[in-house]
């Protein structure tokens, strides 16, 4: 079993820059993702990175504005969001899933095996 913390969330003006962690328990490595939720939309895939090599994918939305990294040292994942807009506002969930590929990404929910419980980010306008 995983358990995935997330933290960072928060309230920014639009153009500005918030840093969401996600931390992650155990020991093995699983390709990670970060989904979100605006009231009353379906949650949406936002960007995910492999469980090594460091591939990355983005969604259009956030392509040049948000990048993804991650520690594996500290079993901890980062997205740094930047340019910030008021249409960014939902609550962001962290995801990992059982990778057996090392590059392999997952941009589908029910490709991930467990999930945070979410940070609100409010852009103000």
């Amino acid at each position: 079993q995983v358990q995935l913390v997330e933290s960072g969330g928060g309230l920014v003006q639009a153009g500005g820059s918030l840093r969401l962690s996600c931390a992650a328990s155990g020991r093995t490595l699983y390709a990670m993702g970060w989904f979100r939720q605006a009231p009353g939309k379906e949650r949406e895939f936002v960007t995910a990175i492999s469980r090594s090599i460091g591939n990355t994918y983005y969604a259009d939305s956030v392509k040049g504005r948000f990048t993804i990294s991650r520690d594996n040292a500290k079993n901890t994942v980062y997205l740094q969001m930047n340019s910030l807009k008021p249409e960014d506002t939902a609550v962001y969930y962290c995801a990992a899933a059982r990778a057996i590929i090392a590059g392999k990404v997952f941009s589908r929910r029910n490709e991930y095996d467990y999930w945070g419980q979410g940070t609100q980010v409010t852009v103000s306008s």
